[in-house]
């Protein structure tokens, strides 16, 4: 058996702390010298658990070809050294060498990987009101991956000992890892290869929603896979004749074939709702999923003051509740637009910030006229949507000012809002009444351009 006095030795003669140091670094360098989309919106990578796990995973497009061609150098220090027909004559055992050799990296890599996941744990912590243990199988098979790929490249190396086998099996896996990355354009990941294929790959798509998580089977699946791929390349370095070789390469195949008919065919069944982080925590009529529930108590105030004007102004037609949109939506698609109540979307600049009177009257603009056309997560409408939330808004709240949060400037929103809202108010009461009816009816429905019925128009 390996012992700790052999796992010393070969840590100290060995390119394994090393490479768990390049891992750790690396992923730490791209994460905080780089401004990227994980440190935007609700899903930045320091928010919230899954976010966080999924966020490390992401990153191993780059961080499993290290690993990989790294074990592979790993590999051949014995054929760079001339010492394997000593070896070979020894009396100690090929997988007693081959144990000692891998398990130093395996550990260094784990605990690299174990650290960086650790500090992003602690950022979590630190912030986030929903605690659980669903984001830990991500982050394992995570780990996983990192041991299995630098085995394999040290088994590979060992079987074909040349120079240029480290940079090619690096190349390989990024061009692996890359022929599989899922893009995230749709609100489930999809990616270029089958959706049976693509979970083959340690990376994991952009993280673009909060309630994301990858689903049982993907784990599973992921796991055997990645287990057959370490166990042939464990098999590869104790291998000493050809035969021996070809026969290491039955796990990887076997996990590969066990593995494709274990995970999802579907990407909606591989990236699923995390159905406990969207369970909705109410404050009375307002309520806010279980993953946001810190935000509960600045929305609750704001959230019932907007019902009742809402109601005072719509009567019947007015939404009765608040409460956070927890469906599935491409970036650039249109949102949901119940009748019965207000959805808010944190993603949306203007209900990310908002407080107090300006969270009223967002929300109020959002009841009065939801968002129909489509938007992304940092976009909240078209600027005639927001001109007409804006004259609704002050309509109901007795003056015209434009919206906080969005991309699109005041001068803007209010040139657009201003000669409607001037000619509105110079209408009879009962003729206001009409026209915001409309408005709201056409909105609800995305039948028409809001702003043109305020003005007059009518519904296409």
């Amino acid at each position: 058996m390996v012992n700790i006095r052999v796992l010393r030795i070969e840590l100290r003669r060995s390119v394994a702390p090393w490479a768990g140091a390049v891992v750790l670094v690396t992923a730490l360098a791209f994460l905080y010298l780089l401004s990227g989309p994980w440190w935007k919106g609700t899903a930045l990578w320091t928010a919230q658990w899954t976010s966080m796990a999924l966020w490390t995973r992401t990153l191993l497009v780059f961080l499993w070809p290290l690993a990989v061609g790294l074990g592979a150098l790993q590999g051949l220090r014995d054929h760079r050294s001339k010492m394997s027909e000593l070896l070979t004559s020894t009396p100690r055992p090929a997988w007693h060498r081959a144990a000692a050799l891998a398990g130093t990296t395996a550990i260094t890599l784990a605990s690299a990987f174990a650290l960086f996941v650790l500090q992003g744990a602690v950022q979590v912590l630190a912030g986030a009101e929903y605690t659980h243990l669903g984001w830990l199988p991500i982050s394992l098979v995570g780990a996983l991956s990192l041991v299995a790929g630098a085995v394999l490249g040290m088994g590979v190396a060992r079987a074909l000992p040349s120079p240029l086998i480290p940079p090619a099996l690096a190349v390989a896996a990024f061009l692996f890892t890359t022929l599989l990355q899922q893009a995230t354009e749709l609100a489930v990941p999809t990616a270029t290869v089958p959706s049976r294929i693509a979970p083959l790959s340690p990376a994991v798509a952009q993280v673009s929603e909060v309630l994301l998580t990858l689903s049982p089977a993907v784990h599973l699946g992921q796991t055997i896979w990645l287990l057959g791929m370490a166990a042939t390349g464990f098999a590869l370095l104790a291998a000493a004749t050809p035969r021996t070789r070809l026969l290491a390469l039955t796990p990887v195949l076997a996990g590969a074939a066990i593995a494709l008919l274990v995970l999802p065919s579907d990407p909606r069944r591989t990236y699923v709702v995390d159905e406990a982080a969207a369970a909705l925590v109410c404050d009375g009529p307002v309520c806010v999923t279980k993953a946001h529930q810190a935000r509960l108590d600045d929305l609750a105030a704001p959230g019932r003051k907007a019902l009742r004007l809402l109601h005072d102004a719509l009567g019947s037609q007015a939404p009765v509740s608040i409460h956070e949109s927890t469906a599935l939506r491409a970036q650039m698609a249109t949102p949901e637009r119940p009748r019965d109540a207000v959805l808010v979307d944190f993603d949306d600049g203007v209900f990310d910030t908002a407080k107090g009177e300006e969270l009223t009257r967002a929300l109020v603009a959002q009841g009065m006229a939801p968002t129909c056309f489509a938007r992304s997560a940092s976009e909240s409408g078209t600027t005639g949507e927001i001109a007409a939330q804006s004259v609704a808004a002050g309509w109901v709240l007795g003056d015209l000012r434009p919206l906080g949060g969005t991309v699109h400037s005041v001068r803007d929103q209010l040139d657009l809002a201003r000669p409607v809202w001037q000619d509105l108010k110079a209408l009879p009461r009962t003729e206001q009444f009409a026209r915001i009816s409309a408005m709201h009816a056409a909105a609800v429905s995305c039948n028409g351009d809001p702003l043109h019925v305020l003005a007059g128009g009518e519904p296409q």
